[in-house]
Formats: C-alpha cells, structure tokens, sequence
C-alpha cells in the first residue's frame, strides 16, 4: 500500500507538472501510456483517450469500469502559485492545476487498477483516462466508447469526498430568440424585443414541473446571457438570450426541452446539444450497498462529468472537494489521496456483481 501511494503522489506530480487543457492533453495521455506499461499492463489509446484491460478478461463475466479524466480547464485569475509546479505545504496539502478536479482520482483509481489487476475477481476490470471532459468534447469518452469491451458499471473519478454520487443532473445549453418590431424610440412606434423578453425571463425564472427528483430535486433553469439593440435611438426588433437548463432523471433532455418550449411559445428556443442527460444509478445495486457498508453517504451531485455520457450505469466518487475545482490554488491533501486508494481496493476486493 505504502509504495502504491508514494508511486500514486509521484505521478500525480508529473500529471501537474504538464499542462493538459482540454485539447491539449497529448502529453498526458503519453505519461499514462508509460505508467501503464511500466507496471506491466498494455495500454490502448484513442486520441488521448487511454485504457487497459486487466489480466484474465472474459466475456462470460460482468464488467467495471474505473474512469477519471486528465484534462484540467485553464488556470483562473488569483493564482499565487505556479499552477504548473506541484508544491506541498506544511499541512500536506499538494498544490496545482488539476491536482483536485481530477488528477487525484486519476492517480487513485490507477492505483486500484494495478492492485486488483493481481487479484482473483468474479468480474472484469478496465481503466479508462479521458480527455476533453471539461469541455464535454466529443474526441473525449464519447469517441472511445465504441472500442471497448461491453460494460456494465462504471466508477467515475471525481471530487466528491469519497462519497458516492449516485445521481447527477444533466446540462442543456439554450439559444432563445424573442422578436419585436423595429422602430424610433422618441416615437409611440415599433415592439421593444426586451421588453417581451422580461416576462420570457421571469416564467422562466419560475418554472416548475409536475415531476421531480426524489435524489436531485428540481429541474434548475437559469437565463444568463442577455443580447439586444443596436443603438440608442432604435427600439430592438430582436433579443437574445442564452439559458442554462439542469436536467434530472424525471425527465430526458428532449422532454425537458419540449416542457420548457411549451411554457414561453413567444421564445424561439434552440439546444446546442441535448447529449448531455441526467445519470442515475440504483441505490440497491452492489457498489453502492458496499460504499454504506464503508460508511459512505450516497448523494446527487449537481455538477457534470463524463456520466452524462455513459450509457451504463455508474457511480461517481472520488477524493477531493468539488468546492476546491477550478479555483485559483487548487489543492488536495495528501491523505485524501492516501485514503482513496484503501477505500477503493476495500470496494473493489471481494465485490460481487
């Protein structure tokens, strides 16, 4: 255990150290490719895309999938540090760009892999790095999906405290149209565009559906861009509004998409992408009963990952604080990491599908 940990902090250090923004993981995903080969394992790879298969794979038995992504967003305003120089403080607290959201899961579920890789299982075992997750790319999980064996539950990394999300709500990205006539503004003339979209903005500001979530609660709609006029003299014949719809298992993305066109008719709503649905995984299935034997608390998670994208059912969990990603100074703790690897192999070891 102690030399899986030290070999999981060393890695995650190199992981920092090299800047992988969505797009640009290239040299990660080589780091991964040697970490695995290193350790015996021989790993594919898509694109930056990386996975391999544990020793003793056979299609009669179930299959789990251990998924985190090395891909980070681009450093924030307010760093102190550099975010590309993993630095340990006093409070053993590691520092830099991704070390949290997800690299420490990354190095963790790795860690895991080459431990049970060695062990006798009544299932299979893959690990899967991806790219592109913070940006929901289609050259990320979603392109490597259709190479890998059938799988039937996933594990995701992500901070989430090492509790098991076993819902997360989806995301739809909206572009509404709200149309008026053009005319002087010194003049009784012409439909001002804003002034219909403000009732638009307010039901949907208000609107509930007859269905909820008993895990994630409510469909969250949130109107966060707003674009109209050309000059001061002209009233607007056109407004422009972009709205950031959270999805939940009650409801598929395109029934979400049809309930809230149905509520604003006078609003021209278009969905960049509707690929991005709502996941959810039962609470009797045998990866979440093993976690509350763990003492672990499932939730609902309202942040994205690459879950929206399974057409499996998984589970996420992972080390490190959601609260702490994209922030300037990320950080983990050394024992949040240390702690993820034990609880990991305590769920994988033993564990009956």
């Amino acid at each position: 255990m102690d030399e899986l940990y030290y070999t999981s902090i060393d890695l995650l250090k190199h992981l920092i150290a090299t800047p992988s923004t969505s797009r640009n993981e290239e040299e990660a995903a080589s780091i991964i490719v040697d970490f695995l080969s290193s350790n015996g394992h021989i790993p594919r790879r898509h694109g930056n895309n990386v996975w391999a298969i544990a020793p003793g794979y056979n299609n009669s038995l179930p299959t789990i999938l251990l998924n985190s992504h090395i891909d980070t967003v681009k450093p924030v305003d307010g760093w102190s540090l550099d975010p590309y120089a993993p630095t340990i403080d006093a409070s053993e607290r590691l520092f830099g760009l991704g070390s949290n959201d997800a690299g420490a899961s990354v190095v963790s579920l790795l860690a895991a892999f080459i431990y049970m890789s060695d062990k006798k299982r009544n299932y299979n075992l893959i690990i899967l790095t991806s790219c592109e997750e913070e940006i929901s790319g289609k050259a990320g999980i979603e392109s490597a999906i259709p190479l890998l064996p059938p799988i039937d539950v996933a594990i995701v990394g992500e901070p989430t405290d090492m509790q098991p999300a076993i819902a997360e709500k989806g995301l739809m990205v909206l572009d509404g149209e709200i149309t008026g006539k053009s005319g002087h503004a010194a003049r009784n003339e012409g439909i001002n565009a804003i002034y219909e979209t403000l009732p638009i903005i307010d039901t949907l500001r208000n609107l509930k559906f007859d269905k909820e979530s008993p895990t994630l609660g409510p469909v969250k709609i949130s109107v966060t861009q707003i674009q109209a006029g050309t000059q001061h003299n002209v009233i607007p014949d056109i407004c422009k509004i972009v709205v950031d719809v959270r999805t939940t298992d009650a409801y598929n993305n395109l029934e979400t998409l049809e309930l809230i066109r149905n509520a604003v008719p006078k609003c021209l709503l278009t969905p960049r992408s509707t690929r991005l649905n709502s996941s959810k995984i039962s609470p009797h299935h045998p990866i979440v009963k093993r976690m509350k034997l763990l003492g672990a608390t499932p939730f609902g998670s309202p942040t994205l990952s690459d879950q929206a994208l399974m057409p499996w059912q998984s589970v996420k969990l992972g080390p490190g604080s959601s609260s702490r990603s994209h922030t300037a100074n990320e950080f983990i703790y050394l024992t949040e990491i240390r702690h993820a690897i034990e609880t990991y192999i305590k769920l994988l070891d033993g564990l009956t599908l």
